[in-house]
Order: structure tokens, then sequence, then C-alpha cells
């Protein structure tokens, strides 16, 4: 399973005919001008008020995680845009490249199952990783079609249920869902994530079979809620 490393963009020109220092320069300068060109493509949406795009991307490199992620089939589960074309698989688009490192690393380790993904991510080093993570995060932020319109839902969200202990939900995931970073912690884009995937995952931490949230604290929060209470931010969320 492990990736093939991408080959080297050819020089222009003859290399017979052109030193061998010319032709390396040549070849990082196409890299990098790539790179700073997928990078400034990321317009700055309302995903982008507090963190910039440079942010969102972190430290992987964004045009060889294109490549490496075509190599390693990523985009055929979670689409070359990073819209996935099956429900129950998550869109990555725009989606901070720092949560998504974290649940590789945690896959590799165990801390999250998924028969395929854990299967998907166990040869990748953590160059892979970061390139990988990159690419999808360079990506136009995921958006739904609309909110549902579900008072239940939206008051959770956007104030919680104090007399419970439930937090606002966007109290760590920013309005709309945009996601955030705050003490270095990733909390990942929502807002226009897959509702039958939010909804999945909803379920899993309430009955306990996810447990790699910060300080589980998804787990407390689901234990909290209803099943028609998932349903509700589940519907509401994915349309954000």
């Amino acid at each position: 399973m492990r990736l093939p490393r991408p080959a080297s963009l050819p020089p222009s020109g003859s290399r017979r005919h052109q030193p061998r220092s010319t032709g390396r320069w040549k070849r990082t300068s196409l890299i990098v001008i790539s790179t700073l060109a997928l990078i400034a493509s990321v317009k700055p949406t309302a995903a982008d008020v507090s963190e910039n795009a440079a942010q969102r991307i972190g430290g992987g490199n964004p045009v060889i995680g294109k490549e490496k992620s075509d190599a390693g089939r990523c985009q055929e589960c979670h689409g070359a845009d990073g819209y996935s074309s099956d429900a129950k698989i998550p869109h990555h688009a725009g989606q901070y490249a720092g949560y998504l490192i974290k649940q590789l690393n945690n896959f590799q380790a165990g801390f999250r199952k998924h028969n395929i993904m854990t299967l998907m991510s166990e040869d990748l080093t953590a160059a892979d990783i970061a390139d990988i993570a990159a690419y999808f995060a360079s990506q136009k932020p995921m958006r739904g079609d609309g909110a549902v319109i579900n008072p239940l839902a939206s008051n959770l969200f956007v104030n919680g249920d104090p007399a419970r202990d439930i937090p606002a939900c966007s109290s760590c995931h920013g309005d709309n869902g945009i996601g955030r970073v705050a003490d270095n912690v990733f909390y990942p884009v929502i807002g226009g994530q897959r509702r039958v995937y939010l909804r999945s995952q909803l379920a899993n931490w309430k009955l306990g079979e996810r447990n790699n949230s910060p300080d589980g604290i998804m787990n407390k929060i689901a234990k909290l809620l209803s099943d028609d209470e998932i349903n509700a931010l589940a519907d509401y969320i994915s349309g954000l």
C-alpha cells in the first residue's frame, strides 16, 4: 500500500544541452510556482475570516499531495475536489489539514476504527499524510445547499442547552460550521458535510464506538442528545 514517490518534473529542453544545476533549479521552481498558485487559488471565504489559507493547508505540499492522493486512491472515495459521491463517505473539501492529519494518525494507531481507512493509511509516511491533507485542505471549502429550517437543531447549534450542560456546536466548530483552530486544536469544518455521515458519527460518539475527540468532549455531548436531536442536527448542519 505504500504510495509511489512522484516523479520529478522534467526540465525544459534536452538534458544533453542543459547543465544539471539549471535543470534542478527549473524543476524546483516549477514545484514552488505550482504550490503558490494552488494556495493562491483558495479564495478568501467566510471559512478564512479567522484563519488564513496557509494555516488551513498546513506544512504539506498540496501539489505533490494531489499526485499522492490520486495514486493512493483517496480521490476515488473522497473526490478529486474533496466532495465524495457516497453519502456515507465524508467530504474533505477545505477541511483543516491538521484535522485530517490527526484522523489518519489515529487510524494508523488504532485510536479510530475503520477497516478500509486503517488499511489505506497503514503505509503512509508523515510526509505523505501532510501532503495529502494539504491537497484536500486547499480545495474550496464544502458548503451545503441551505440549512433546513429546524428550530430545535438551530437552537442547539447556536445556543446549546445549558440546562443539560450541552455547549453550542458553534462554540467549537465556528459560525455556520466553518471550523476553527484554538489552543492548537483543530475543530473540523462540519457545515455542508454529508448528512448521513454526520448522523453516523454522532451515533458512534454516543455509543462509544468512536473515542478520539479532545478530552472525549464529543462522547459527553452525544450521550446527552436524543436520537431525534441527532437526526435534526445532521439535517441542519449538512445544509450550512
